[in-house]
């Protein structure tokens, strides 16, 4: 334990450092900050609570002893939502108890966050899931490693039977780690551990704004794109007390949709180029005749890359779109994408989609003069019209984007 108040520049002072008798040892209620207190705590605690009337106790009790092993001064914020007696409670065993003023998980912590005065945070959920006599484990981890933050791992740790749903174990949980280290390279073994500790330092860096369960994505996404540090100590992970708050689908799939959403590079860019590369190289390898042995690509295959090509430049110009206007978390870093969002102008777009247009436009012209030439009888289907007619509608996908984009931009 000497390790960690050396660390803290001698907040706790003299006799925690040198580890002192028995006698010298403060209890964690003379640790415990409050509301008005004049102390400056080093550590915040932060839980919101939803009617957590049945675990409240154990989780603050479990706090007061890793307060006591620390002997560092201490506030516990208790983020509160209840109809039940979880805030009377709470205040009965010394936390502070803050009302927000709006609704949802992440609303909740980043209420409390903003009004924590410590310089280390700690966050957890109140249903005697996460073991908050741990917290001296993570904070130790934060110190040694220098790290911005540190998360519990679940998935490396063991969870207790009944702990957690076999779907969420072994499908939602790897499955959305593996979404987010993917899309914003936290390096994580478990994203959604609720089991955290953070600096005040890389708090204030974040850029948090979600309300919902998507918050603890977004706290490890934003913090990815940062490039901040994430470390992991395995933990164990208990049942929970009270009734559960969690709506599996429905809150997975807030999850999935924040990071797509916040990826458009992932969801736009990078599946845009393979259509539009895929759909190009069909439609020329038909258009030329070019044979693969056996195999010869005919006007269907042109028509299918025709469809394509179209298709990939407009999921594309979304990609463009969404990093222009949504200043999204994590900006698409391919080099079609930064070179568009750099260079392009109204003027530039528009001057590239009329000359593919007009490209276009001219072959249909003659194709149009020699059908009305010919009586306006029936004229065989060439996949030079079928590539003349892809320019014209790429051509004027183009135009419509850029102006789109400059009233955007």
């Amino acid at each position: 334990m000497a390790t960690i108040t050396n660390n803290l520049d001698g907040q706790a002072g003299e006799a925690t450092a040198q580890t002192t008798t028995e006698q010298s040892r403060q209890s964690a209620d003379e640790l415990l900050v409050g509301a008005n207190s004049n102390t400056m705590p080093t550590l915040s605690v932060v839980m919101p609570t939803l009617n957590e009337e049945a675990g409240i106790r154990t989780c603050i009790n479990w706090i007061k002893d890793a307060v006591e092993a620390l002997q560092l001064p201490t506030e516990i914020l208790i983020s509160d939502s209840s109809t039940d007696r979880t805030p009377e409670i709470a205040r009965e065993m010394g936390a502070v108890v803050v009302e927000p003023d709006g609704k949802g998980y992440g609303y909740a912590y980043r209420y409390a966050f903003n009004r924590t005065r410590g310089e280390y945070i700690v966050m957890g959920d109140a249903d005697t899931t996460y073991d908050f006599t741990q917290i001296p484990r993570l904070l130790d981890h934060l110190l040694e490693t220098n790290a911005d933050i540190v998360m519990g791992s679940r998935l490396d740790g063991e969870i207790k039977d009944g702990a957690m749903p076999t779907l969420h174990q072994y499908i939602g949980n790897p499955l959305l780690t593996r979404f987010l280290n993917t899309f914003y390279r936290a390096g994580v073994s478990d994203a959604h551990s609720g089991f955290r500790i953070f600096t005040r330092d890389a708090y204030e860096q974040l850029n948090l704004g979600t309300s919902g369960m998507e918050f603890a994505s977004e706290m490890i996404m934003d913090a990815g794109a940062r490039d901040l540090t994430i470390e992991e100590v395995p933990i164990v992970y208990h049942e929970r007390k009270g009734e559960e708050t969690l709506d599996s689908f429905r809150d997975g799939w807030r999850h999935v949709r924040f990071m797509l959403v916040n990826a458009p590079g992932y969801l736009f860019s990078v599946p845009g180029m393979l259509l539009t590369i895929f759909g190009a190289a069909v439609v020329l390898i038909a258009h030329t005749g070019i044979e693969f042995g056996a195999i010869t690509l005919g006007t269907n295959s042109m028509i299918a890359g025709s469809l394509f090509s179209i298709l990939g430049v407009q999921v594309g110009s979304l990609g463009v779109f969404a990093t222009v206007a949504s200043d999204p978390i994590q900006k698409p870093n391919d080099v079609i994408t930064d070179w568009v969002t750099e260079n392009a102008t109204l003027e530039r777009g528009a001057s590239a989609g009329l000359t593919v247009f007009t490209a276009g436009a001219v072959y249909a012209s003659w194709l149009i003069a020699e059908w009305a030439l010919s009586g306006f009888g029936s004229v065989p289907f060439t996949t030079s019209a079928l590539l003349a007619f892809t320019c014209i509608v790429v051509g004027v996908q183009l135009v419509f984007s850029s102006f789109f984009l400059s009233s955007v931009n």
